[in-house]
């Protein structure tokens, strides 16, 4: 493993080459075609929604990076990553810990990794999805077809779908709210839009959202001035707290404030405080699912797990 380790950081990137397992499909993705093995063994996540897209397709990867602000893993997949390697973070995965487990398939993100494309590559067959948006179940299904599991995917995400369904018609008319998204940041907070990953549930649930938040992208920043439009039936806030107290609190000064008091969800008892790493860190299908749970406790539904 040392004189791996050697290598890597010795040589020019041109000249690395590794013993790889032989090759056999081709898969397009955002950073070109990649020949990848017909059934991938040792494959090492490089986010958050990576890890829990492939336990969900029944695989363990031998390697991770930290589950964002988790010591190392998020609750949801603790006790199935107990066995996996740590490389590192996020946006700074640690490339020597990666070719020492000797992986024959990377799974990255371009927004996080573009910059080490190459010298991932060099390590084992790389494949990248381009964002961790409302994108979620398209990059489930390139994972699922990136290992060979395309019917596994799928019924991964008809799963979801059905649960959506049930959910939809238990609502009935409650579906016409208008649900806000705030998340809660030390010295910044943020408005979740459609096209965030906790937009994408509440728009494939189907509810209407506050005209502010009712557009694409994925979020946008929020001073205090602009609590009222945050005003709908119902709101949802969650804060990316680090462990300085910070996002604790600017939800405690926001909440306090009389702007916040006169929003119609406040005044109705409708405002929600919900898992940050369900409703925007973890981006994949399982943090949908709890997401999906939140729902049905917010508003008394029958189970569909």
């Amino acid at each position: 493993m040392i004189s791996r380790r050697r290598t890597l950081l010795a040589i020019p990137l041109a000249l690395l080459t590794l013993v790889a397992p032989a090759l056999s499909r081709d898969v397009s993705h955002i950073m070109g075609v990649t020949s990848v093995a017909d059934h991938p063994m040792r494959i090492v996540a490089l986010t958050n929604e990576a890890t829990e897209d492939l336990l969900a397709l029944g695989i363990v990867p031998v390697g991770a990076v930290r589950s964002a602000n988790a010591n190392p893993w998020f609750d949801h997949v603790a006790d199935q990553v107990a066995d996996t390697v740590l490389v590192g973070e996020e946006l700074s995965p640690n490339l020597e810990v990666i070719l020492s487990l000797e992986p024959d398939l990377i799974l990255g993100n371009k927004r996080r990794h573009e910059n080490i494309y190459a010298q991932l590559s060099a390590i084992a067959p790389t494949v990248y999805v381009e964002n961790i948006t409302g994108q979620w179940r398209d990059n489930l299904a390139l994972y699922a077809e990136t290992v060979g599991k395309g019917a596994e995917g799928e019924a991964v995400l008809g799963a979801y779908a059905a649960r959506v369904a049930v959910i939809q018609a238990a609502l009935g008319d409650r579906l016409a709210e208008k649900v806000g998204l705030v998340r809660f940041i030390a010295g910044q907070n943020y408005a979740y839009n459609n096209d965030s990953f906790s937009g994408s549930i509440l728009r494939d649930i189907g509810f209407d959202r506050p005209a502010a938040q009712n557009k694409p992208g994925l979020s946008e920043a929020i001073t205090a001035e602009r609590i009222p439009e945050l005003d709908g039936d119902r709101l949802l806030h969650f804060s990316y707290e680090t462990g300085d107290g910070g996002a604790t609190k600017e939800a405690e000064t926001w909440m306090a404030s009389p702007l916040w008091q006169n929003l119609t969800s406040v005044k109705a008892g409708h405002v929600h405080g919900v898992s940050d790493t369900v409703w925007a860190t973890a981006g994949g299908v399982m943090a949908a699912n709890l997401a999906l749970d939140d729902i049905e406790a917010i508003y008394d539904l029958p189970s569909t797990r």
